[in-house]
């Protein structure tokens, strides 16, 4: 029997098969210590050379961006609209102080680790990877944050804290790969400086205007029986990118942008909101099913190519002390249980906006040591998806047990 031809309709016909299963098996594969990440993971992975060979570099880049993006601002988009913030200032008082005062202490306990194991790649260069492994997806520990055995509060703190995180630690990714692309050989920094600031400032008022802007003419065609419900889904999608794009125009990050105005949108709008939440239950899961199968098939290879213990090193220390200490230090005097504070410094794993925003990242900006960046964070993602899957589900029990 001859070999399989590997053809563009060949390969997708094959990915779209393992997404069908997918979908014909949730529930039996919710009982397992299989995730969602592990499968389309390890289906990227067996199609690496295939896809590979299917088209140039270029083209692969070009797509691997598109994606990356697209998933990016809805991510941004859809986690921020759900938090409000009269909620945060009345009982959400635990993951405030997980992204207040944790985050920053991550990402500086995570500069200081990476500069000490690779002091030649400078500190901006320690800044960016700390910055993009800071970030943590509940995606990949999903049974933590749907399971009855674990207590409601530590459920509710885990999913405000990855909702909130990916979108305040993007300042300090920006500014980790401005640095580091500004201390290239022969790199241009006139205006670097100001570049920075306006896309950091520009951002925000872009986000706040459009948020606030669509919210109110959605209430309004609402109000007057206007707008179909069914419509929901569009109209999130055009505030979104229009955030995005309206923010780039100026001058500002699209991204920062698309967080602000997600957040902003989600407290001014008066009506339910519950399309977003539809939307990226279908389409939404589809295209974290796709970004985890391009990091399986063209970020993970590439990254295993140029691995060292360094990076193995690194990855771990990042999915332990570097999360774990500064979540212990924050929680200090909320009354927690030490074993709460280790289960919530447990379930950070790193996943889709570790992969998202060094996909980015490489392909905005040119720095040294991209390749070393790339086997961390490769080695971090990976070892997250397989340790933060396949212990989900006893930990889960444990904690319920326990309390």
């Amino acid at each position: 029997m001859g070999a399989i031809h590997w053809s563009t309709d060949t390969i997708l016909l094959a990915i779209l098969a393992s997404v069908f299963l997918y979908s014909l098996l949730t529930n039996a594969i919710a009982k397992t210590v299989i995730t969602l990440p592990i499968i389309f993971m390890v289906v990227g992975y067996l199609c690496a050379r295939p896809i590979e060979a299917l088209a140039e570099p270029d083209i692969l880049d070009e797509g691997k961006r598109l994606l990356a993006e697209v998933t990016l601002v809805l991510v941004l988009f859809s986690d921020a609209s759900h938090v409000r913030f009269k909620s945060l200032r009345q009982s959400f008082n635990i993951p405030l102080r997980m992204l207040v005062v944790g985050l920053p202490l991550t990402i500086g306990l995570g500069m200081s680790v990476a500069y000490l194991l690779n002091p030649e790649s400078g500190l901006a260069m320690a800044l960016l990877t700390a910055a993009v492994l800071t970030p943590t997806d509940a995606a990949l520990g999903q049974t933590v944050v749907s399971s009855s055995d674990v207590p409601e509060p530590l459920r509710q703190t885990i999913n405000v804290e990855s909702g909130l995180n990916d979108g305040l630690v993007l300042p300090f990714v920006l500014f980790g790969a401005i640095l580091a692309s500004a201390g290239m050989e022969g790199a241009a920094t006139d205006g670097l400086a100001t570049s920075a600031l306006l896309q950091v400032v520009l951002g925000p008022i872009v986000g706040i205007a459009f948020g606030w802007g669509f919210a109110k003419a959605m209430d309004l065609a609402q109000n007057r029986d206007l707008m179909a419900e069914a419509a929901g889904g569009v109209a999130f999608l055009a505030v979104a990118f229009s955030a995005f794009i309206g923010s780039e125009i100026v001058g500002g990050n699209g991204f920062i942008a698309a967080f602000v105005a997600g957040m902003v949108f989600g407290n001014t709008y008066k009506h339910e909101i519950h399309f977003i939440g539809e939307f990226m239950e279908g389409v939404g899961q589809l295209l974290t099913m796709f970004a985890f199968l391009v990091f399986g098939a063209l970020l993970l290879p590439d990254g295993l190519k140029h691995m060292t213990w360094n990076a193995v090193v690194l990855a771990v220390l990042f999915l332990t002390v570097v999360r774990m200490l500064p979540i212990w230090l924050s929680l200090l005097g909320t009354g927690l249980a030490l074993r709460e504070k280790l289960f919530l410094g447990w379930f950070g794993p790193r996943g889709l906006a570790s992969i998202l925003f060094t996909l980015i990242m490489m392909d905005e900006f040119d720095f040294p040591g991209e390749q070393e960046l790339l086997a961390c964070v490769s080695m971090t993602v990976f070892l997250s998806i397989i340790l933060h899957g396949i212990s989900a589900a006893p930990l889960s029990k444990w904690i319920g047990r326990a309390t």
